[in-house]
């Protein structure tokens, strides 16, 4: 069974958007673990406009599952945070500077040598290392190629062709996937994933170890309370 890591950054954006502490990102953090969520992810970007710097030190200190930090290793800022925070894992995304919310994988070909050099870098301080890829074979095959311990396999594809064919639309990440383990590679998964959608691609795709969730999960929330919402998206993990 995939584990569950729930995305908080939405948490933080209400919070940020009146200046206070409401509502309070470490209670909702910790609220999710006790609710039975696997791990929690955040996605701190240099504006700060939903995760802050402070607000990874402050998870760090009381997260007991797997705590996953996610971002541009192109910023040395977020180096420096990961480093002095050594979570379970780092998921190294392509973003540029301002972007709303990740839209692509890494082009593994073109920035390998680069990637290989943040992969051994947070692998000497003992970080569990993803790299955010689209579901094209020649992209997992050189991503292989960086020592990264798993792959993040980008599903926005998916979920918006999920409803008009979601065999044709779970069939790159299966093929994505089995190359992976081919390789040696984990595989994680991420974005617009929900209810709807993500049981069925947890059945397809083999070998699947995480879902990172957060919008959907926290939009979701607001109708059916967050712990009933965390229990309901691990149940569409469920064999």
């Amino acid at each position: 069974m995939a584990k569950l890591s729930v995305n908080i950054n939405k948490i933080a954006t209400l919070r940020n958007s009146r200046g206070g502490n409401n509502p309070d990102l470490i209670k909702v953090a910790l609220d999710c673990e006790r609710f039975g969520a696997e791990g929690i992810t955040v996605h701190p970007r240099p504006d700060e406009r939903h995760i802050r710097y402070q607000d990874v030190f402050d998870l760090k200190a009381v997260i007991a599952t797997e705590f996953n930090i996610e971002g541009n290793c192109r910023e040395q800022k977020f180096i420096d945070l990961v480093l002095a925070n050594k979570p379970a894992q780092v998921t190294l995304v392509p973003d540029a500077e301002g972007q709303i919310t990740s839209n692509h994988g890494w082009d593994t070909i073109k920035h390998q040598v680069y990637l290989q050099e943040m992969v051994s870098l947070f692998k000497r301080e003992g970080i569990r290392v993803s790299i955010f890829v689209d579901p094209v074979l020649n992209m997992v095959e050189a991503a292989a190629k960086t020592g990264t311990d798993r792959i993040e396999l980008y599903t926005e594809a998916y979920a918006r062709e999920y409803p008009k064919d979601k065999a044709k639309a779970v069939a790159p990440y299966v093929k994505a996937a089995e190359k992976a383990v081919a390789l040696g590679l984990g595989i994680n998964a991420g974005h617009d994933l929900d209810l709807h959608n993500l049981k069925y691609f947890s059945q397809q795709v083999p070998a699947l170890l995480e879902v990172s969730i957060g919008h959907a999960l926290i939009s979701d929330a607001l109708y059916l309370g967050l712990e009933n919402t965390v229990q309901m998206y691990l149940r569409q993990l469920k064999d």
